[in-house]
């Protein structure tokens, strides 16, 4: 059973940094494109990052230069380092990865940024 677990979510000011984890388990990941995306109130689920089985990212444009996605297969982790966080970063963020095709997701954390 695939299951992945989001960690590393909280409250911050602008400007602020988060790092947020993912942990899968039931599977190795080295083969699974892993991303993150994000849900805000009120508005569609957005990809944020992906990152492919080379290592290879890409991002969406509302957070390029600022989110840098990385992984570590030996720990079936994934990362999303998150710098110079603004107000219209607030949201849930899911942590996601494509095994054998089929795509499994976290429950999410929450990342509010707010002074």
């Amino acid at each position: 059973q695939v299951q992945l677990v989001e960690s590393g979510g909280g409250l911050v000011q602008p400007g602020g940094s988060l790092r947020l984890s993912c942990i899968g388990s039931g599977s190795s990941f080295s083969d699974s494109v892993m991303g993150w995306y994000r849900r805000a109130p009120g508005k569609q689920r957005e990809q944020v990052a992906l990152i492919s089985t080379v290592h290879s990212t890409t991002y969406a444009d509302s957070v390029k230069g600022r989110f840098s996605i990385s992984r570590d297969n030996a720990k079936n982790t994934v990362y999303l380092q998150m710098n110079s966080l603004k107000s219209e970063d607030t949201a849930v963020y899911y942590c996601g990865a494509a095994v054998r095709g089929v795509w499994y997701w976290g429950q999410g954390t929450q990342v509010s940024v707010s002074s």
